[in-house]
């Protein structure tokens, strides 16, 4: 017959938790301006430039017409619901208080996963000669931009005192 293990003593769960301690509102400017945040809309703009390169890309590689606009289409079911999501984040309806935040990016994030699958799906319709890995190719590099944004953000304020 197996016995069971005697409970372990329980540690003061007080000690465990580090402690915290609030910010003034000085050191949380401080922090901001060390640490500014990227705009979606330089994400974006990089998201553009990938795909453009992309697009590049494999008509160079491969001389086809299909597999090219394939690999632009794939960057464009990224870059197009991107856009669609950072304006509508960035209305000022989204941003009135915490709750309508919470609830616009909710929202928007929808749009933009239906905006993309939408997009996804009239991709045979919409470009002659469709080459699915191209383009898939195409969705996923744009989608890795977000790194590159976020390595070549804005440089932080120099404060003057």
């Amino acid at each position: 017959m197996n016995k069971m293990p005697a409970a372990l003593p329980q540690e003061d769960d007080e000690a465990k938790d580090p402690v915290f301690k609030q910010w003034t509102a000085e050191e949380a400017r401080a922090l901001r301006e060390k640490s500014p945040s990227v705009s979606p809309w330089r994400v974006i703009g990089w998201q553009i430039i990938a795909g453009v390169v992309i697009a590049l890309g494999a008509w160079l590689a491969s001389g086809d017409l299909g597999v090219t606009m394939s690999a632009g289409y794939g960057a464009l079911t990224v870059i197009i619901p991107a856009a669609v999501l950072a304006r509508g984040i960035m209305s000022p309806m989204s941003s009135m208080n915490a709750l309508s935040a919470a609830m616009g990016f909710m929202v928007w994030e929808m749009v933009k996963i239906g905006l993309s699958v939408a997009m996804f799906f009239a991709a045979p319709q919409l470009i002659p000669g469709l080459s699915w890995l191209a383009l898939l190719v195409g969705l996923v590099l744009t989608m890795k931009v977000y790194w590159v944004a976020a390595i070549y953000k804005p440089k932080p304020a120099v404060v003057k005192n």
